[in-house]
């Protein structure tokens, strides 16, 4: 059985595109270009997260590099450009929205979103862009 299955293999690289595109859209689109078009306000609310890591300054500047890490990072990630700076960047700013998802908003079931981003992206970090990207596999 595990014969028939291998023949796939030959596509893992589109299989990586799939999964940066897919990936790199819901970051882009659902989390970071919102918040980088809320302005002030709305960085410093998605800034405020940092709290819980006993950060307690510049919520505005920390909500906007979110904001920025997550609309350009999935770009990366779509285009295969950068693309391990851009998962470990992810990796990072999910970790902290799943800590701040955790505490206040009711553990697991709130935070596991942000929790299984972050796998992904430390799995992309891992398994690189492939070669259909602008790194070609680099």
């Amino acid at each position: 059985m595990n014969l028939q299955w291998k023949k796939l293999d030959a596509f893992s690289d589109f299989g990586l595109l799939v999964m940066r595109a897919g990936v790199g859209a819901l970051f882009m689109i659902v989390h970071g270009f919102h918040k980088l078009a809320g302005g002030a306000s709305e960085w410093a609310s998605v800034g405020r997260a940092v709290s819980y890591l006993g950060i307690h300054f510049g919520y505005t500047g920390w909500g906007l590099a979110a904001a920025v890490t997550e609309t350009l990072g999935g770009l990366c990630l779509i285009l295969g450009f950068a693309h391990r700076p851009a998962a470990l960047a992810l990796l990072v700013t999910m970790a902290v929205a799943a800590i701040w998802k955790f505490y206040p908003f009711g553990g697991w079931d709130a935070a596991a979103h942000p929790v299984a981003m972050a796998v992904v992206s430390l799995g992309l970090f891992f398994t690189g862009p492939g070669k259909y990207s602008l790194d070609q596999g680099k």
